[in-house]
């Protein structure tokens, strides 16, 4: 069959040497057919005949068509949308948690529509509830990191295929190694090998189970090196609390561990102001290796957590509910310990 209504000079392919994607029109002239053909291709119509089809079907392979959302949802009969529930996406790890879930979602040809949700307004979180309902989606990832938004989302009847991505305190002993556990284990091995032997924590809120685990961590790595903890204190993640934190370390510790880089940030500069001087008197790591930390001063030690890929492992599970065991795979946890200059021998 000639290649009628293929011969847009605007989508010709030479026009495709400058590196845009192929279109339906390249596709119909490189299978000789209409591109009204290759339309009803993608919309799953059946009455195509099988040689047109395998024509068809090469084209797009040599070409390296990619159908659009729109054409794979006709053919498909199925939506290509999920609802993303999140909250507190101005935290560091939610925001690129969530930005590591829609990248994995686009290339698997989903698209992520997000919804920010405060759980202390309970009536707006029944208003955004609803009109997700409303929605023809394909399935809902639900990211939690609170005990309170845990909850919420365990108690939630959603209308498709849905994931809540959440830590567990207490991991279970078949359970791979976490990034907290992988990432506090190399923290204390450093400073133990440094010889620091009286090590404080600044913890994170202890609603968040992500702050629970670091914390657990701490004191499961400082039993590992026959070592006691030097004390903790609580904060909330933000940079006046690690400073309002340092206040509770003792003259004797050499070293702190905080559970996040930014309240690392602000201990840094409350040890300065009382005389305390980064790391000749006391050293200090952080946690999630955020692209600051370098600019610190001094630099900071940090713990790099990929968040991305935590992003990419909740979208492949809740994928394995849309499109089966064979359609994705989980990628292990990750962290690293970063070395710069707020970490040193403790002074003699």
């Amino acid at each position: 069959m000639g290649a009628t209504g293929a011969t847009d000079p605007a989508t010709s392919p030479e026009r495709r040497a400058d590196g845009r994607p192929a279109t339906i029109y390249d596709v119909a002239r490189a299978a000789e057919v209409s591109h009204q053909t290759v339309s009803r291709f993608i919309r799953g119509d059946d009455r195509i005949r099988p040689q047109t089809r395998e024509r068809v079907e090469a084209a797009m392979a040599a070409l390296d068509y990619r159908m659009n959302l729109t054409a794979r949802s006709l053919r498909t009969r199925r939506s290509n949308r999920i609802a993303a529930l999140t909250h507190d996406i101005a935290q560091v790890g939610p925001s690129k948690t969530a930005q590591g879930a829609s990248n994995a979602a686009r290339e698997a040809g989903y698209l992520l529509d997000f919804v920010s949700l405060d759980f202390r307004d309970r009536t707006a979180v029944d208003d955004a509830l609803e009109l997700i309902a409303r929605q023809d989606l394909a399935g809902v990832l639900a990211l939690s990191a609170t005990d309170e938004v845990a909850e919420a989302f365990a108690g939630m009847r959603f209308h498709a295929p849905a994931f809540i991505v959440t830590e567990d305190d207490e991991p279970r002993p078949e359970a791979p190694i976490t990034a907290p556990a992988i990432g506090l284990r190399a923290a204390v091995a450093h400073l133990a090998e440094l010889g620091h032997r009286r090590i404080f924590h600044i913890a994170g809120p202890d609603g968040w189970r992500s702050a629970r685990n670091r914390a657990a961590a701490y004191r499961r790595e400082l039993a590992r090196h026959g070592l006691e903890p030097a004390g903790e204190a609580p904060g909330d993640w933000s940079s006046a609390s690690g400073y309002a934190a340092a206040a509770a370390v003792p003259r004797g510790a050499t070293a702190v561990i905080a559970a996040n880089d930014q309240m690392a940030l602000g201990a840094i500069l409350a040890f300065e102001e009382r005389g305390r001087r980064v790391p000749d008197d006391i050293s200090i790591i952080g946690f999630d290796g955020i692209a600051e930390s370098a600019y610190f001063r001094p630099p900071l030690t940090t713990i790099q957590q990929d968040f991305e890929q935590q992003g990419r492992r909740a979208f492949a599970q809740l994928l394995l509910l849309l499109d089966g065991p064979d359609s994705a795979d989980v990628p292990p946890e990750r962290a690293e310990l970063i070395v710069r200059s707020s970490t040193a021998p403790p002074p003699s």
